[in-house]
């Protein structure tokens, strides 16, 4: 649980700023969209037991999400796509997801946003506010935790519904990991369309 309060975000609070934390999934599964989130947290609604995503239980991150979006002054979840992905890249994609949900809070009224925290070392272009990056800022700011939570359960939750789609590939367990049942399921039945078809273990097999 986050308890303290970092000197970065301190300074966005003593200039009565309006700030969101932001953090995206799903990086590494071989198919699927990369997830963003951006959450701008309520002071007088705390949410307790807020953490990297990563060290929390599937439990505790189910929980957790409903009452995120109900506490939260905002939030927004978006998107880049497998195709995006192939096309500009993991590491583009996941800044571009991030912009995406940085930039819809802004419409959402009345909240003026005017600073993101993002996790990472690096920061995603043409955002509509000042930024700033937090490493392993999941562990060390609360809403960029809440982020966290938002991006990796929303993700999951569309894994598990093509699992009902495609029973065959199991992505209600690997939730589209490379793990060894992954592997196995896609050489048998080949990678379906939204397969990261530039991801090395799928174009193997295109190729």
């Amino acid at each position: 649980m986050i308890e303290e309060i970092i000197p970065q975000e301190l300074a966005l609070i003593k200039q009565g700023l309006i700030y969101c934390g932001v953090d995206e999934a799903g990086a590494g599964p071989l198919c699927g969209d990369v997830v963003a989130a951006a959450v701008i947290l309520d002071p007088d609604n705390p949410i307790s037991g807020l953490n990297d995503s990563k060290k929390l239980s599937e439990k505790k991150r189910e929980a957790l999400f409903p009452e995120i979006k109900e506490k939260a002054l905002a939030y927004c979840i978006a998107r880049a796509s497998a195709e995006e992905i192939d096309d500009i890249n993991i590491l583009h994609a996941r800044m571009l997801a991030m912009t995406r949900a940085v930039n819809g809070l802004t419409l959402q009224k009345p909240h003026k946003l005017g600073h993101a925290l993002i996790d990472g070392n690096r920061l995603p272009k043409d955002l509509v506010c000042e930024a700033s990056f937090v490493i392993k800022g999941d562990a060390l700011v609360s809403s960029i935790a809440a982020a966290s939570v938002l991006a990796k359960v929303q993700r999951d939750h569309e894994m598990v519904a093509l699992d009902k789609k495609y029973p065959l590939y199991g992505f209600a367990k690997h939730k589209g990991y490379p793990t060894k049942a992954h592997i196995e399921a896609l050489t048998q039945h080949g990678p379906l369309s939204f397969y990261r078809k530039t991801f090395g273990p799928v174009k193997a097999l295109i190729d």
